[in-house]
């Protein structure tokens, strides 16, 4: 992923309304959830909501799809994992680390002297 494409993804998700949309529909996998099981969930009047989701897939975080007269929202996971690598990508000074099993990077001792 480059800088620009990481910077909207950044920018959609810096906003409470649209991370909880967002974290609600990585739970929600793949099949994804209506406008309306998400307004639910959430809380959010439709208004609002329809601004949220429309920010999410223009940063490409979400994927609208037609089932029927629904419109089903999904989280894009190949976006998500390239923002995750894009983070990630020099962690650790290019050695192998990982957080999911306790032994992420350890931050580096202060050389300051009193």
């Amino acid at each position: 992923m480059d800088t620009k494409p990481a910077l909207a993804a950044l920018a959609a998700l810096a906003q409470e309304s649209r991370l909880a949309t967002f974290r609600l529909l990585v739970q929600a996998g793949p099949a994804g959830l209506s406008a309306t099981k998400i307004a639910e969930a959430l809380g959010t009047p439709p208004s609002s909501l329809s601004f949220h989701l429309k920010e999410l897939t223009h940063a490409n975080l979400v994927i609208p799809r037609q089932e029927g007269r629904f419109i089903i929202y999904a989280a894009n996971f190949d976006t998500m994992n390239q923002l995750l690598g894009f983070l990630t990508e020099n962690c650790c000074g290019g050695n192998p680390c990982s957080p999911t099993n306790g032994s992420g990077c350890e931050p580096i001792a202060s050389s300051q002297t009193s």
